[in-house]
C-alpha cells in the first residue's frame, strides 16, 4: 500500500513569500503610513521595520534536495536541539531528531522522506518555549505519519512554541508526499521533530544548524531488492 501514488500531494506553499506575509504585512504597513501622516516619524519607522520582518519571516526559498531516497532531509530550518533514542507510546524505540526554529528562521516545513500519509494527529494544549524538554509532550502539535515504499513509518511533528499559535498542515490521508516537498508551516517560533525507525543513522549532532529540505539529518537503512519485493 505504501507505494500507491494515485493521489500525489500538490506541494504548497510554493510562492517566494507565503501569502500570510501580505495579510499581516499590509496591516503593519498601513499603521506605519498612518503614523507618518500624523507626524509620529519614529513610530512610522519602527512599524515599517516590523513590516520588513514579517516579510522575512514568511520567506519561502527554493531548496535543492540532496542524495537518494535513503537520505532523510531536515523538515525545517533551525538548530538541532535533540538527537537520540526515544520511547514511543507503544513502548517501542525510535530515533528522534528535534529542530528549534527561532523567529528568524524560515518556518515552512518540508517532508523528511517520501511516503504516503497514513495518519494526521493533533494533540496538546500548552504553549511552552519550543526548547523546553516538556514541549514535545505538552504543546499543541500536529503529527504527520508517512509510510515509505519499504513500509517504514516516519513521523514529522510540527510543535508550537511560546509565541507560535497556529500550525498549518496541508496533506490529506492517502496522499503521496515527495521528499523535500513543502507541506505546511508554523507561525512565529516553534519546533519540528522527525521520528525515525531505530535502525536509522543520525547524521547531525546537537547544536548544528540545518536547512529544511537541503540538510541531511539521517540515513535510512538501505533496503535490498529482495526486501522491497516482499
Amino acid at each position: 500500500m505504501a507505494e500507491d501514488r494515485s493521489q500525489v500531494f500538490a506541494e504548497r506553499p510554493t510562492e517566494w513569500l507565503v501569502p500570510d506575509a501580505y495579510r499581516f504585512g499590509s496591516i503593519v504597513l498601513a499603521a506605519s503610513a498612518l503614523a507618518g501622516i500624523v507626524g509620529a516619524t519614529s513610530l512610522a519607522v519602527l512599524l515599517f521595520g516590523l513590516a520588513l520582518f514579517v516579510a522575512a519571516f514568511f520567506r519561502n526559498p527554493e531548496r535543492a534536495v540532496p542524495g537518494d531516497d535513503d537520505v532523510v532531509v531536515a523538515p525545517a530550518d533551525g538548530k538541532v536541539i535533540e538527537v537520540g533514542e526515544t520511547e514511543l507510546a507503544d513502548g517501542s524505540k525510535a530515533l528522534r531528531i528535534g529542530i528549534f526554529l527561532s523567529i528568524f528562521d524560515v518556518h515552512v516545513n518540508r517532508a523528511p522522506v517520501s511516503g504516503r500519509v497514513v495518519a494526521i494527529e493533533k494533540s496538546g494544549n500548552a504553549y511552552l518555549a519550543a526548547f523546553d524538554a516538556d514541549a514535545p509532550r505538552r504543546n499543541v502539535r500536529c503529527d504527520l505519519t508517512l509510510e515509505t515504499e519499504a513500509g517504514e513509518r516516519v513521523v514529522v511533528s510540527q510543535i508550537t512554541g511560546l509565541i507560535a499559535r497556529r500550525i498549518v498542515c496541508y496533506p490529506e490521508i492517502g496522499e503521496w508526499v515527495e521528499r523535500g516537498a513543502r507541506y505546511g508551516l508554523i507561525r512565529f517560533g516553534s519546533r519540528t521533530d522527525v521520528v525515525l525507525p531505530p535502525e536509522c543513522e543520525a547524521k547531525v549532532s546537537r547544536g548544528e544548524r540545518v536547512r529544511g529540505g537541503e540538510s541531511v539529518v539521517a540515513r535510512r537503512r538501505a533496503t535490498t531488492a529482495a526486501e522491497a519485493a516482499e
